[in-house]
């Protein structure tokens, strides 16, 4: 075969498929398309001349005895040859490969049916692998689509470029309602291929993952690096906390995350049906870690009970001031600090009340006489 280069290329554009993926199909559907015109167990190579441009198949034909039982079975005779055979290809000994050149013309409109069909068939087979590889690499990001319907059991079917997106009702945010027409926005979950169903794509607006995913789409710094989200916990459409960190100290994770005004943290929240976030400093300390979890509830103490991969128990000890916020409304905030840290967290409740300082300005003096000794 001749030009194949330029009849795969141009195939490769046509499909809108890599030239790498057009030229795989195309050696497949040569074999398959030999193997049909001469025998299913004979076995065909092809070789790419790129210098001229050509391409050519070659059956492969292992020379054997010519008492061998290989001649004779079934599933294998079309992949041998016997000895007294093989001498007209020239000098050769029991174990060499021959090469015979097939030459596809010779069969006429039938042999090139066939490849026509053969070449449709993993033509598709590849469109499909690399939509779906594609895809695949979309896991775990935002992406937008139309809605199309949503069914009786409120399931929401989205239409997202090629392919049908489902965001099915426990992967909705309570309290969210779409309609044909409208315009979402989710978290690519996973990409799945059934059978009488081919590929598709669930999404979620309720994991964790589309929280963390939206906020890097407002802050700058996270999206640049500078400051890291380290966990975060959810639950959904009522509440979160996000555990963020930074190596730069001339930048506030905290301040940088929520922005001037809390305009960027309420611009996630907005989108998340009005859930309220929390967000603190991550620390290694796992004690101080907890303690900042469970704000905006002020502990007296953390002690870690037990921190090993298997086993993760701390006790706070609070006053009972402080216990309603450390629990929050229905348990609220104590479930999710303890999906932000992972750590079991039990209250001790202990005697006594816990003061808030208030900030008070700062007193400038003008008194540096402390001072003069460090320059005698």
């Amino acid at each position: 075969m001749e030009k194949v280069n330029s009849i795969i290329e141009a195939i490769a554009h046509e499909k809108n498929i890599s030239l790498s993926s057009a030229k795989e199909a195309f050696k497949i559907a040569l074999i398959n398309t030999a193997k049909r015109l001469v025998s299913r167990s004979a076995y065909f190579e092809v070789e790419e001349d790129k210098e001229k441009d050509k391409i050519h198949l070659y059956r492969i034909l292992t020379v054997v005895e010519d008492d061998s039982p290989l001649l004779e079975n079934e599933e294998t005779k079309d992949r041998y040859i016997s000895l007294s055979e093989a001498k007209e290809y020239g000098d050769v000994e029991v174990g060499d490969k021959i090469k015979d050149e097939f030459i596809m013309e010779e069969y006429g409109s039938v042999g090139a049916s066939n490849f026509y069909k053969e070449l449709e068939y993993h033509l598709q087979r590849k469109i499909e692998q690399e939509l779906f590889d594609g895809y695949v690499k979309k896991v775990g990001t935002i992406i937008f689509g139309q809605v199309e319907r949503v069914d009786m059991d409120e399931n929401t079917y989205v239409e997202i470029g090629e392919l049908r997106g489902i965001l099915p009702m426990r992967n909705r945010i309570k309290g969210e309602k779409f309609k044909p027409g409208d315009t979402l926005k989710a978290l690519l979950k996973y990409v799945r291929v059934e059978k009488g169903r081919g590929m598709f794509l669930e999404l979620t607006r309720t994991a964790p993952k589309f929280l963390e995913e939206l906020i890097k789409k407002e802050v700058p710094e996270i999206q640049d690096g500078l400051v890291e989200i380290v966990a975060s916990a959810r639950i959904p459409g009522d509440r979160a906390k996000v555990a963020l960190r930074t190596d730069r100290p001339n930048i506030d994770p905290v301040g940088a995350t929520v922005g001037q005004g809390g305009v960027r943290i309420n611009a996630v929240s907005k989108e998340l049906n009005g859930e309220n976030i929390d967000c603190i400093e991550y620390s290694p300390i796992p004690e101080v870690y907890i303690s900042k979890a469970l704000s905006p509830a002020i502990v007296k103490n953390v002690k870690i009970v037990s921190n090993t991969p298997n086993s993760k128990k701390a006790i706070v000890d609070i006053t009972s001031d402080q216990k309603a916020k450390a629990i929050g409304k229905n348990g609220v905030n104590i479930r999710l600090a303890s999906m932000l840290t992972k750590f079991e967290i039990e209250l001790n409740e202990v005697e006594g009340t816990t003061q808030i300082l208030e900030d008070k300005p700062t007193q400038k003096t003008t008194d540096t006489s402390a001072l003069e000794s460090l320059f005698k």
